[in-house]
């Protein structure tokens, strides 16, 4: 829909209907004439004014600007990209956008986009964004300005998405998405299939004699990875008929996101998981959202003197893995397949190939040494 009033708003400003310094109807007015959101026709708006054909005035209204005018405007066709090649020669060359790597996760992501890079005698860019959305547009914007063939972006955590991606769906530029989708845009992603993960690891705490399963994330904010992992864990509840509950949950992690991991913050949410544990005492086992946040919850049983696994289980989404077993039962998300399938994706792509809208990898359960038979079910088995 957001596409529909883009075209169709961009057709009246060339087409005459709507001259230079006239307003153009308000999000609200486009919400009412599609009958749709005012997030959708603001997303549409944001679009147009980001190619320079419309200036936003707050308290007045969008009105229509000559976007030859504005620096580095788009008046006509698709972003920039010199297509097959770039500044490259005749390799071709690849921008990836990601929030933040690390060993726990992304490391693979990038692994597997190199070694692909090299199996096509191409070149990868990478940039960081650390989950900040004016950072990410920046990005988008700097490597198609570099020239690159394709691009490989791993969204920022967020309610909204960045316009630049619009942009680049709407003008059918090379692009994948990794980790997650996003709802509403016909982009070609690659993510690990997480309701099914999550599942399995809760799955796996109820055959250890778990019950009582709190649950650890950052704010959901329509992200889909992390609602896709709630939607498991609470399908493996119903699946078991074990009633979900979510006086057990907390939403508000907010340490381990790129943009606010601080040990302020980090100290925050200990305390927040300390009291939460006080508060539960029949609670035998978390799951948590990603590592980081499983050591968080490591933390706080510790300083509570509680022991791990013996009193609190504790499970996640990845986890370094050195030479032995690893600290934490964990799902492992298969992320040098993730990042070679995107690679390869974009070479599709740019030779003018269609490519799957939503591609789904598998996630394995490996055994840590954080998760045990729940308190009372060892009572039991003595």
């Amino acid at each position: 829909m957001y596409e529909r009033i883009y075209e169709t708003l961009l057709e009246q400003i060339r087409s005459g209907k709507y001259q230079l310094g006239d307003r153009v109807p308000s999000e609200k007015e486009l919400a009412e004439e599609f009958g749709v959101s005012r997030i959708t026709s603001k997303k549409a708006l944001e679009l147009i004014a980001a190619e320079g054909w419309i200036t936003r005035k707050p308290g007045k209204g969008s009105f229509v600007a000559d976007p030859s005018a504005k620096p580095g405007g788009v008046t006509e066709g698709k972003p920039k990209g010199n297509g097959k090649g770039g500044k490259s020669g005749n390799k071709l060359l690849v921008g990836l956008v990601i929030t933040d790597f690390g060993d726990s996760y992304g490391t693979g992501l990038v692994y597997g986009m190199e070694e692909a890079s090299r199996k096509f005698d191409s070149y990868l860019i990478l940039r960081r964004t650390f989950g900040i959305p004016s950072y990410e547009e920046e990005a988008i914007k700097g490597l198609l300005d570099a020239g690159v063939d394709g691009l490989i972006v791993f969204p920022a955590q967020g309610e909204y998405f960045n316009a630049e991606i619009l942009k680049l769906v709407i003008d059918q530029f090379p692009l994948v998405l990794v980790d997650r989708h996003l709802k509403g845009i016909s982009a070609g992603s690659i993510c690990t299939d997480n309701i099914s993960g999550a599942k399995k690891g809760i799955e796996y705490l109820f055959g250890l004699g778990h019950k009582h399963i709190g649950l650890l994330t950052p704010p959901p904010m329509d992200t889909t990875a992390v609602e896709d992992r709630i939607e498991g864990f609470i399908q493996a509840h119903a699946e078991k008929g074990i009633p979900v509950d979510r006086g057990l949950w907390i939403e508000e992690i907010l340490s381990t996101l790129p943009s606010a991991y601080t040990e302020e913050n980090k100290a925050k949410d200990i305390f927040k998981i300390k009291r939460h544990l006080q508060e539960n005492p029949h609670m035998t086992a978390l799951f948590a959202m990603e590592y980081n946040i499983a050591v968080l919850a490591r933390e706080a049983a510790e300083q509570l003197g509680l022991s791990v696994p013996e009193d609190l289980s504790i499970i996640c989404f990845d986890c370094p893995e050195t030479d032995g077993t690893p600290s934490f039962t964990h799902l492992r998300q298969n992320q040098e397949e993730m990042g070679r399938q995107a690679f390869e994706h974009i070479v599709k792509l740019s030779e003018g190939q269609n490519i799957p809208n939503r591609t789904m990898l598998e996630a394995a359960l490996i055994m840590g040494r954080s998760t045990a038979a729940a308190p009372e079910a060892a009572l039991k088995q003595a």
